[in-house]
């Protein structure tokens, strides 16, 4: 009767309401408890629907019969399936653009080609079941994707599709990153207490050897520090990046101060300075000073010998400046390129420890520029030279 039928659909959206209430409680996680909430209303909606027509009880009704429940799952922006006797009877946009439009009607296993996956829904019985499940290389190679599968009360499942392809993304840099800190540290302390150690041992009474250990303990002692110091800055840098600065800075003039400061480094040849007339740029003028160090320090100590290096700074349109920085040193093959910001990433990793690089000037530069709302560009020819470009935005009009 639809009056009974209209009380079972309360009792059953109440349930739902609670059990999607509990799940927020115990995990936390909003969205599986949405989820959650979607597939009660789902299974009101098939209760109500199918609870005036003739027929058993356990008659799964079509998609098609049921408007209500793609109205729900079109609803949803992420990939859903409702699957029926291991049948995929309804899916909304995201998961026909994601498994293909032909997958309505056909096996689930068909549908979602993946071991995994069919596992689970060829077994949902499995006292795991309930447990979400990872999928690698559904959609496109690279892609990462979490499952979870609900079962309705009529005994039809929701399958859920969740993109986690940017967390784990994020994660693996993360670890990388840990990695390769821990790496870079550990090289040079170790390098310290083996010498420390050689030098109780009675090495330090020959005082020879002993300055050259000092000397050796000095430059490793550096080496650290300078590492410590741009994984500070980076840290630091990363925190203000959704804070644009705004103070004007003539760049020009900072250029000038920091040519100045990095004469005497040893360098490839002179540097040869363009820096035409033009207005003062938003930004930090500390983090832009950072910026040229590496910038000009890099081309110094990757040209090649008795080389100039350019260094030029001209107007780019009405509203920006273009800094660029060009060496003639031996270029970086094309494949390299894409990853040269990439934190502790190197082309030769054993030149640039000799000449004293963390691996990390490049990765910082990115950073500032993005604070800085501007764009970052490397041009090379192998066996011609390199050429770093930045394109800064121009200071807003200062009201008094």
């Amino acid at each position: 009767m639809p009056y009974s039928s209209g009380i079972k659909a309360l009792v059953a959206l109440g349930i739902a309401a609670a059990g999607a209430l509990a799940g927020l409680l115990l995990n936390g996680d909003v969205q599986t408890s949405l989820i959650m909430l979607v597939c009660g209303v789902a299974a009101v909606l098939v209760a109500t629907a199918g609870g005036d027509q003739d027929g058993p009880p356990d008659a799964a009704p079509a998609a098609s019969e049921d408007p209500g429940i793609a109205e729900v799952l079109d609803a949803i922006a992420e990939p859903v399936l409702l699957i029926a006797e291991r049948r995929v009877v309804a899916a909304n946009p995201p998961a026909r653009t994601l498994l293909g439009q032909h997958i309505l009607g056909e096996d689930v296993r068909v549908a979602i080609r993946h071991p995994a996956a069919a596992e689970r829904l060829m077994n949902p019985s499995d006292p795991g079941s309930a447990a979400p499940i990872h999928l690698v290389g559904l959609g496109t190679r690279d892609q990462r994707w979490e499952m979870r599968v609900t079962t309705l009360a009529d005994g039809r499942r929701i399958v859920h599709l969740v993109d986690r392809t940017g967390s784990y993304a994020t994660e693996r840099i993360r670890v990388d990153f840990v990695a390769n800190a821990s790496h870079e540290l550990r090289t040079p302390l170790a390098s310290l207490l083996g010498y420390v150690e050689t030098l109780e041992d009675g090495a330090g009474e020959d005082p020879g050897l002993r300055e050259r250990f000092l000397k050796i303990m000095h430059g490793e002692a550096r080496r650290m520090q300078r590492l410590i110091d741009d994984l500070i800055s980076l840290s630091r840098i990363e925190a203000e990046k959704y804070r644009a600065p705004d103070d004007p800075v003539a760049l020009g003039e900072l250029i000038d101060e920091v040519c100045l400061e990095l004469s005497g480094v040893p360098r490839a040849g002179d540097v040869v300075t363009e820096i035409a007339e033009v207005a003062p740029v938003r930004g930090d003028a500390s983090q832009l000073s950072q910026l040229l160090h590496n910038v000009i320090g890099n081309a110094m100590k990757y040209g090649r010998e008795g080389t100039p290096i350019l260094v030029s700074l001209l107007p780019e349109g009405d509203s920006m400046v273009r800094l660029s920085v060009t060496d003639q040193g031996d270029g970086i093959p094309p494949e390299h390129l894409p990853r040269l910001t990439e934190r502790f990433y190197r082309v030769d990793a054993g030149r640039s420890r000799t000449i004293g690089g963390t691996g990390l000037g490049l990765s910082i530069v990115k950073h500032i520029v993005e604070r800085h709302r501007g764009r970052f560009d490397i041009a090379s020819v192998v066996g011609k030279g390199t050429t770093v470009s930045v394109l800064l935005p121009l200071a807003a009009v200062i009201k008094p």
